[in-house]
């Protein structure tokens, strides 16, 4: 190995490091170091490669608000946590038709079903 390839190593090593130790001074970088890499739903145990996979849910909803206990967050894999928002949106959705006087369904597919089964044994 020549001294330029050396150089090129040892730039290389330290600006990982770098990386390295930005992203353990976010708030993902933090939650990871507090809690087990366990989905917090699911149960899904993350490691290596898929620790990607595991992110930070704000239990609030504000990513504003990031607390250095951590009480704010927890770990969630992808799949639980697009379902922890779209849970958020319909609830504020069914909270605005409610609002503004709307009924949150009005369609009662089965409301007669006593009725048409009746019907059938005669």
């Amino acid at each position: 190995m020549t001294k330029s390839d050396d150089d090129k190593l040892n730039k290389l090593v330290a600006e990982a490091r770098r990386v390295n130790e930005e992203r353990d001074q976010t708030y993902r970088g933090q939650a990871l170091k507090m809690y087990p890499h366990i989905c917090g739903r699911c149960g899904r145990e993350f490691s290596g490669k898929n620790l990607a996979e595991l992110t930070v849910h704000h239990r609030d909803h504000n990513h504003d608000n990031n607390p250095p206990d951590g009480s704010n967050w927890e770990l969630l894999c992808l799949y639980c946590h697009d379902n922890e928002h779209q849970r958020q949106l319909e609830a504020q959705q069914s909270k605005a038709g409610s609002d503004n006087g709307a009924s949150a369904s009005t369609h009662h597919p089965f409301a007669d079903l006593k009725s048409m089964l009746d019907k059938d044994k005669s």
